[in-house]
């Protein structure tokens, strides 16, 4: 889609994204070590040919689709496209047979889409259940992000339109199920976009920021806070693999992000990592600062950390997937 044509509206996740695209199509949207970045013409180009395609698999609006991918810049924009086209269920990848058994079925998705050729047991379980497997492969050389899918012809397009609504639920997520079974819990194309206009006033986001997103996709903080808000802002989003301390640095050097967000125990690991060298945060200078979320954040830690890389602020933020 050229930046001058028509956008869909921005009272959804990829509208959002074709209004920044509209204003600046060159910019990188999506970066990733060792891949050229994505700009934001060709990430809005490929969630509307990711829905065109899932429409020719059979896949309308109130479709739920599994993820079931490694986190990285695949996984970002496979869960922007299937928020854009249907109901986005992203899961665990390192779930059993037993834990994917009750996901799918309980979620009651239609469709899963997995790595092509990589064994996970979400495969079997979706054979048992008759559920459409899609397979996601990745080019060699691509920008960081981009993705082609594949599966069995279903016999049958759906005729729904590409842009969703603004009361389409985009995303549906168990919660953790700390106290009580896990509870499903729908957000609304409506939901994300004022969770970004929220976000870019609290933090101040603009097209100038570099979010460095350490969270995987299929926790709602690495989606809705680091993934959309970012990108409704104009701004970059790094999207790394599992996260891993010890590969901060050159990552920290290399895109030089202005925010991140991680949870407590992140932060920790990042503290044993880097406390016995402090110098070697001096890449990460181009930080504002830090978002902590998910658990309660130990007064202690947030002091250490700040002590040990110069007074780099750590923001403690708590809410629930419902929120």
């Amino acid at each position: 889609m050229a930046a001058g044509d028509s956008s869909p509206d921005p009272g959804s996740i990829v509208g959002l994204i074709a209004a920044s695209a509209a204003r600046q199509p060159d910019a990188s949207a999506i970066l990733a070590p060792h891949q050229p970045p994505l700009s934001y013409f060709e990430l809005s180009r490929a969630l509307r040919e990711g829905t065109e395609q899932l429409r020719r698999f059979g896949i309308g609006r109130t479709d739920r689709v599994a993820l079931v991918l490694p986190a990285g810049p695949a996984m970002a924009v496979a869960s922007l496209t299937v928020c854009s086209a249907a109901i986005c269920a992203p899961l665990n990848p390192d779930y059993r047979a037993a834990e994917f058994r009750f996901h799918l079925a309980d979620l009651a998705v239609s469709a899963l889409i997995v790595p092509e050729g990589v064994p996970t047991p979400a495969r079997d379980v979706a054979a048992e259940l008759g559920l459409l497997v899609i397979e996601l492969s990745v080019p060699e050389a691509g920008p960081a992000g981009l993705f082609l899918l594949s599966g069995p012809s279903v016999g049958e397009t759906s005729d729904d339109a590409l842009e969703p609504q603004p009361d389409d639920i985009a995303l549906i997520l168990h919660t953790s199920g700390t106290t009580a079974r896990p509870k499903m819990v729908p957000l609304s194309h409506r939901n994300f976009c004022a969770t970004a206009e929220n976000l870019r006033r609290a933090l101040d986001l603009t097209s100038d920021d570099i979010c460095l997103n350490l969270m995987p996709q299929f926790h709602i903080g690495g989606i809705a806070d680091l993934l959309v808000p970012p990108l409704a802002s104009g701004g970059s989003v790094v999207c790394m693999g599992n996260f891993s301390a010890p590969q901060l640095p050159p990552v920290l050097d290399e895109f030089r992000p202005t925010w991140t967000q991680v949870v407590p125990t992140m932060l920790d690991a990042i503290l044993d990592t880097f406390s016995a060298d402090p110098d070697r945060f001096n890449h990460s200078g181009s930080l504002k600062y830090i978002r902590v979320v998910a658990a309660a954040l130990p007064v202690e830690l947030a002091r250490r950390f700040e002590a040990t890389f110069g007074g780099l602020p750590v923001i403690e933020v708590y809410g629930m997937t419902e929120t």
